[in-house]
């Protein structure tokens, strides 16, 4: 059998031995619902207290600052409906204006998009053409009746990371009125899946009013995130029941999950620093690699500013999915554009929206790397991809579609 070599770890990672041993407690032992008034009900609702409490630490919030959810997508959902639901019986209930940028994640997207069908306004930001969003461009887009700015920390396809500081203290100046009193919305919102594992998660440094996280990115149990809601902000619910999660998502906690979740962020922020120095380290030497082995390939990101784990180049006069295939079969796991839309042959809307022609986005490969990856496995992926990039040029009919179009 070939050695499998796992570099899509944006898409998801496996779980981490730890975070197992954790998760292990409350498949049989601890498996008592939180809400119940016996011993069991108690026992399970203290592990739920202390895993919000963990989590909340780590980021710098209150417990109840913490609201669990099924995943990255559903928090992302509960910022933004949740939010619009929230001002509806409002004194704001005429704000209809969002911000957010043209590489969000779909989660973030197409609920914009969904709010655009029911008379909001949306702005899409552009970005530079190293994937960076200007924050004065945000200055510029603000008006009185925008209700939420969602900004993602970290991109998901070329790892691009966003300046939310320096946004979140526009945003803070913009709700200030002539008489220095300040107005609570519009909130901030970052999608931050990508950037848990990697970079600093404190909401007051970043000055974030909704922040979302899921455990599939960091070494924790698939189907369970949180959203961060900063005190103040209020929300409606978008999943109605029994009323957990302070009404925000009902149904029976997921107590394994939760507690895999805190233990996997925990590890996750604790280790970041020295590992994000190690894959640093590797990703240069894979982005240097590709760059200088194969002809015509582009780097699709900051070549700085971007995840320490993330590789997004254009090896152009292939296709994307192509060589996602023959990689597969030389035991090479990579994607081309967004994992979770990776069956779409849609060209990247993040490649397109970095101002690069169709050609660029159907030739992207993603490669991201992480905890077990070693350099023996960069040197090896170096020699197969230049090897098929070779290959697939050969055959490629891309050069003869540009031919076509001039």
């Amino acid at each position: 059998m070939i050695k499998r070599i796992y570099l899509d770890h944006s898409a998801t990672t496996y779980l981490d031995k730890r975070v197992k041993r954790v998760m292990d407690l409350f498949w049989e032992k601890n498996f008592g619902n939180p809400s119940a008034l016996y011993e069991e009900g108690r026992r399970a609702k203290k592990a739920l207290d202390q895993a919000r409490a963990d989590i909340a630490s780590v980021i710098g919030a209150r417990p109840e600052e913490i609201i669990f959810t099924g995943g990255g997508t559903e928090s992302d959902n509960l910022a933004i409906f949740g939010v619009v639901k929230a001002l509806e019986n409002s004194a704001s209930k005429q704000k209809k204006h969002i911000i957010t940028t043209k590489i969000e994640h779909h989660a973030i997207l197409n609920a914009v998009k969904n709010l655009e069908e029911e008379d909001f306004k949306a702005t899409y930001l552009n970005v530079d053409e190293n994937g960076l969003v200007d924050p004065i461009d945000v200055k510029q887009a603000l008006r009185p009746e925008t209700v939420l700015v969602s900004v993602m920390y970290a991109n998901n396809e070329i790892g691009a990371i966003q300046p939310i500081a320096e946004i979140s203290e526009i945003i803070k100046e913009y709700r200030k009125n002539k008489t220095g009193i300040r107005e609570k919305t519009p909130f901030f919102h970052s999608d931050a899946c990508q950037a848990a594992g990697y970079l600093e998660m404190d909401v007051e440094k970043l000055g974030v009013d909704l922040m979302t996280v899921n455990g599939s990115k960091i070494y924790g149990p698939k189907g369970i995130g949180f959203l961060y809601v900063r005190s103040g902000v209020k929300l409606k619910p978008i999943v109605y029941g029994g009323g957990q999660e302070k009404g925000l998502r009902s149904g029976t906690e997921n107590l394994a999950a939760i507690a895999g979740l805190a233990e996997a962020f925990k590890i996750s922020q604790k280790e970041r620093k020295k590992e994000s120095a190690r894959l640093i380290k590797l990703r240069d030497k894979l982005i240097k690699g590709i760059l200088k082995t194969i002809p015509k390939t582009v780097l699709n990101g900051h070549p700085k500013k971007r995840l320490p784990n993330n590789v997004n180049v254009s090896i152009l006069d292939i296709e994307g999915e192509s060589a996602v295939l023959y990689l597969d079969a030389r035991g090479i796991a990579v994607s081309t554009g967004s994992a979770c839309t990776s069956r779409n042959l849609e060209p990247s809307h993040v490649i397109s929206a970095l101002g690069r022609p169709f050609e660029y986005s159907h030739s992207s490969l993603r490669f991201t790397l992480g905890r077990k990856t070693n350099g023996k496995e960069i040197d090896y992926v170096l020699k197969i991809l230049s090897e098929v990039a070779g290959i697939l040029r050969k055959v490629s009919s891309l050069p003869l579609a540009e031919k076509l179009k001039k």
